[in-house]
């Protein structure tokens, strides 16, 4: 029998983890900051370059209260945000107070089969100080053989005073390169807020 001898080094040390030889690096591909804008619309660096890229999104502010950060996707360079998708939905929450506090699967944030835009952080207070941060995962959007699979995952400060913690995934029915993602409210403008992209090689 082998013995299994440790060595106390963290991952971050890690150089060489069984057959992978490096953990990923982000390489910044660019950023777009709202101001009273209908929609963030990524319109260009994405393409075979990467496997993967990352939105990140910081104090994302609705001029609605209680809107939804909302994105889709598009196979046409931006021409048209119409991809079908299929989709789930939940989130925690927990109230300033206390109370309410769940865990809830959100039916009405989920898709089937919809080319609808999917929320990826729901009912974003408009107060000055509540807004919405997260990121939004998106893998292999060059491949022409496989659905375009996501994963995003939020924290709202909501409408209603609560810390709300969204995570969403689904993947795009389409075997069509993705090469751009638009994000818009689900009512009104994006009052403020910045987006970044990110490829991980």
């Amino acid at each position: 029998m082998a013995i299994v001898k440790l060595n106390n080094n963290g991952v971050k040390d890690a150089t060489a983890f069984g057959s992978i030889t490096g953990l990923g690096n982000l390489v910044f591909i660019s950023k777009q900051t709202a101001s009273s804008s209908a929609n963030v619309s990524f319109t260009s660096g994405i393409n075979s370059t990467y496997k993967e890229y990352i939105f990140f999104f910081y104090n994302m502010h609705p001029a609605t209260d209680g809107a939804n950060l909302t994105f889709n996707l598009s196979t046409d360079g931006g021409s048209n945000y119409n991809v079908t998708k299929t989709t789930t939905a939940f989130n925690a929450y927990h109230g300033e107070s206390g109370s309410p506090a769940g865990l809830d699967y959100d039916t009405g944030d989920d898709l089937a089969q919809s080319t609808n835009y999917q929320t990826i952080a729901t009912a974003i207070g408009s107060d000055d100080d509540q807004n919405t941060s997260g990121y939004l995962h998106l893998f292999d959007p060059s491949n022409d053989t496989f659905v375009k699979h996501f994963i995003a995952k939020s924290n709202v400060t909501n409408l209603n005073d609560r810390s709300v913690n969204c995570l969403t995934a689904g993947y795009g029915n389409t075997t069509s390169a993705i090469n751009a993602v638009d994000f818009k409210m689900s009512s009104g403008n994006i009052d403020a807020g910045t987006i970044s992209l990110y490829g991980v090689v």
